[in-house]
């Protein structure tokens, strides 16, 4: 492992009951000022984190297996993204790249096109937020095609916007009395391993959505279908070998463009740059956000050269995307992701974390499987001898962490899957930890 240095002591220290009384006084006020539709996973407020730990502010020192979602992978407070957000800020914050541009943005866009898949020549555009770009990726496949449907799949996730509600596919929390939705937005069934029907394998579950879409839509009103290689918030869910790739293979034979959404995926997160490589398949476009700059807010729509340059000047853009303060600390933590070689840190992390907790489920029997890739891994919760889910157990588990210092999340189509998103530079000694207070919450609440 890369022999990482910290700001911060790398330990999980409790120093009052969670919350404690000056996270309590912030929550209070909290309530008379905002909105009560913002949720937060945990109810402690935060001064300092570095490495693996989040320091709150009654001094609790708490082991992050978080990230901010999957964004803090080099750090939240990395010295060089730190160092290149200070000295372009004293600089410049803003002039807006549709107005007075910057050397900052191509740049990115330069990294990005030598990064995702594919040795095609390609071009990117910059955005604020994953939600963003996904919407400005259909927007692009669209003008390009000439088409008007998009295919989305069950379990995905691909945000909190109109048009990203309607291709997202669970109701609660996130498009419950939100709706009308985007129209000539389709779902169709994705590949599920551990749920799908015994035997039923990648190509033949890719066949399955297909047939739906020729039936259905038509291949030739199909403009893009949308994926992630690893579905996110519907439960960290890895499609069986070979969905992708006949999914993709049928979409480039019919016209249709194959848009990888890699907003939680991307840099490094699970073991290569972009997910899309373990699957083999290299997309028409690809949506990035989260990890590209280290907790700075920064997005991209990076694809084929030809499409992206199908859309007229001033059809693509915004006043903040690719603000330059973002913009050097993508590239301050893409320097630092290759100089320690963090998609091999992820792959040690699997290897370390997940042998471990597959032989933790067979003591247990209440987890039906474990899953993921590199530092993207999660644990499906069941109830004794079943396959059926267990949210409840899955909060309570999440609970009892949080009570001992160690913020996990939960997510998935049913509630009940606990995902592991350390920083890929935390520590080895701070991981083993995190993993055993997970792992006796889990044993306290399948006693009881």
């Amino acid at each position: 492992m890369t022999d990482f240095t910290y700001r911060l002591a790398q330990k999980r220290h409790l120093a009052t009951t969670l919350p404690g009384p000056r996270s309590a006084e912030i929550a209070a006020r909290r309530k008379n000022f905002v909105a009560a539709g913002v949720g937060s996973s945990v109810p402690v407020y935060a001064v300092d984190a570095d490495g693996g730990v989040i320091v709150d502010a009654d001094g609790n020192s708490l082991i992050d297996l978080g990230a901010g979602i999957a964004v803090t992978s080099v750090g939240a407070s990395n010295p060089a993204v730190a160092a290149a957000v200070a000295e372009q800020a004293q600089r410049f914050t803003h002039t807006c790249f549709m107005v007075t541009p910057y050397e900052g943005y191509v740049r990115v866009a330069e990294e990005l096109a030598a990064l995702t898949p594919g040795s095609h020549e390609k071009r990117s555009v910059l955005f604020n937020s994953g939600a963003e770009a996904v919407e400005n990726a259909i927007k692009i496949a669209r003008l390009a095609t000439g088409r008007t449907a998009v295919v989305a799949f069950d379990h995905a996730y691909h945000g909190r916007t109109n048009l990203t509600m309607a291709l997202t596919a669970k109701s609660m929390p996130y498009k419950a009395h939100f709706g009308p939705f985007a129209p000539e937005v389709y779902r169709m069934p994705a590949s599920y391993p551990y749920r799908d029907e015994s035997g039923l394998t990648g190509e033949q579950a890719a066949l399955r959505a297909i047939t739906q879409i020729e039936k259905q839509i038509g291949a030739d009103s199909v403009a893009a279908i949308i994926y992630e290689p690893i579905q996110g918030e519907g439960g960290f869910i890895v499609p069986a070998p070979g969905f992708l790739p006949t999914l993709v293979a049928w979409a480039k034979d019919n016209g249709v463009l194959f848009i990888a959404d890699e907003v939680q995926t991307g840099f490094a997160r699970t073991g290569a740059w972009f997910a899309s490589e373990h699957e083999g398949v290299v997309p028409d476009l690809i949506t990035l956000a989260k990890g590209i700059a280290g907790g700075m807010p920064l997005a991209a729509v990076t694809g084929r050269a030809d499409l992206m340059d199908s859309v007229h000047a001033g059809g693509l853009g915004g006043t903040y995307g690719g603000n330059p303060v973002a913009c050097a600390a993508a590239l301050a933590t893409i320097d630092t992701m290759r100089e320690w070689d963090l998609p091999a840190r992820a792959r040690q992390i699997e290897n370390s974390v997940k042998p471990r907790l597959e032989a933790f489920a067979k003591e247990v029997g209440v987890i039906g499987e474990v899953r993921g890739r590199g530092a993207m891994l999660a644990i499906e919760m069941v109830r004794p001898g079943t396959t059926e889910p267990d949210p409840e157990l899955t909060k309570a588990v999440a609970a009892e962490a949080l009570s001992q210092g160690v913020i996990i999340l939960t997510c998935g189509t049913y509630g009940n899957v606990i995902r592991l998103l350390p920083p890929l530079v935390i520590g080895d000694d701070l991981l083993d930890e995190a993993l055993t207070v997970l792992e006796d919450a889990i044993r306290a609440h399948t006693r009881r």
